[in-house]
């Protein structure tokens, strides 16, 4: 199973049949198992990685780090779920260190992103703080190298 998961989260493209031939086991084992984890809550969907610098219209992407104030009984869960539901939400995620929560957010542009902290996140009862970073250059996501170097292949022969 580790193995067929590694292989999905590399290319969730790769078929059945594909995927059967590289873990040497029959495709409709690999679709029985997929179906499996799917259902079991292991595979929760399939993404495309983009690179918007080379679109037109680029998002504005922030990682928000929040301090919090976890309520009794239920901790940071119920500050979290209620973070989820914000459209402009990519994840969240529970962190240890200087802050709480950490939240990746998308907006059309600085300015939408920037109310958005100060209207709505840092609005809610147990946000004690916010500090907003905006991410100005994506170099890798998700294992995906964005810019390639040229690689002087002369220097790699000696």
């Amino acid at each position: 199973m580790k193995q067929l998961i590694t292989l999905l989260e590399e290319n969730a493209r790769l078929t059945c049949e594909q995927l059967g031939a590289m873990l040497g086991c029959p495709a409709q084992e690999v679709k029985e198992e997929i179906a499996a984890m799917e259902k079991a809550g292991i595979i929760k969907g399939y993404k495309t990685v983009i690179d918007w610098e080379r679109m037109e219209e680029k998002p504005v992407t922030a990682i928000i780090e929040l301090k919090v104030s976890p309520k009794k009984e239920l901790g940071f869960d119920e500050i979290a779920e209620t973070i989820m539901c914000f459209s402009e939400v990519e994840s969240v995620t529970l962190m240890s260190g200087g802050y709480d929560l950490s939240v990746l957010v998308t907006g059309k542009s600085f300015q939408e992103v920037a109310l958005f902290v100060a209207n709505r996140l840092s609005t809610l009862d147990s946000v004690l703080s916010t500090a907003t970073h905006f991410v100005l250059k994506r170099y890798k996501d998700r294992g995906i190298c964005f810019e390639k170097k040229n690689v002087d292949e002369r220097s790699q022969l000696l």
